[in-house]
This record gives structure tokens, sequence and C-alpha cells, in this order.
């Protein structure tokens, strides 16, 4: 079985035991968090049924931060030169189960 899930202003196409990446979440690791609401598409096989009333149940599986992204300003001819770093707080999720209203 698969979903089409919204989290986080993005859309991930999710199977039961798969891996997502989404924003930092406050739960702390091992917790699980039901995503409501949200499915888009659920489909089993060859079949697919449009459900906004779906349920996916998530597992925390650690808390991370992304790769470091340089931001680099600089004007010609002035000697003004900045340059600045950034990491997004991340959160892994581990899909236990997927269910249908």
């Amino acid at each position: 079985m698969f979903a089409f899930i919204k989290h986080s202003g993005k859309q991930f196409k999710i199977n039961e035991g798969s891996i997502i990446t989404v924003d930092k979440l406050p739960q702390e690791k091992g917790a699980e968090i039901s995503i409501e609401d949200i499915c888009l598409v659920i489909g089993e096989d060859n079949s697919v049924s449009v459900s906004p009333k779906g349920k996916v149940i998530c597992e925390i599986i650690a808390q991370t931060r992304s790769k470091k992204i340089l931001i680099f300003k600089q004007r010609p001819k002035k000697g003004y030169r900045r340059k600045k770093g950034h990491r997004q707080d991340l959160t892994k999720l581990l899909v236990k189960k997927i269910e249908l209203a």
C-alpha cells in the first residue's frame, strides 16, 4: 500500500517501512506521531482511491541537520564581502502504518 501525503509544505510518496525526512518536529526520538487528514491518494497494487481522510502512523528515528549551505554576498569594486552558512534542522520518520478512514 502506498500513499501521497502532504507535510511541512511538501508532498511525499510513502510506503509502509519507508523513511522520509521532514522539517524539525518538537517530539523526541522514539516518539510516535500521527499524520491525519492529509492523505491525498491511497493505492494498493493496481487500484487507486482518492481519500482525504487517511491516517499515517510514523516513528521518529532521528533528529538531524542537513548539509551546510553557504551564502556569499559581494559588491564589486567596494571591498564588501559577507560569508554565511545555514544548516536546516530535520527529523527522520519511519512509516509504520497507513490506515484508511
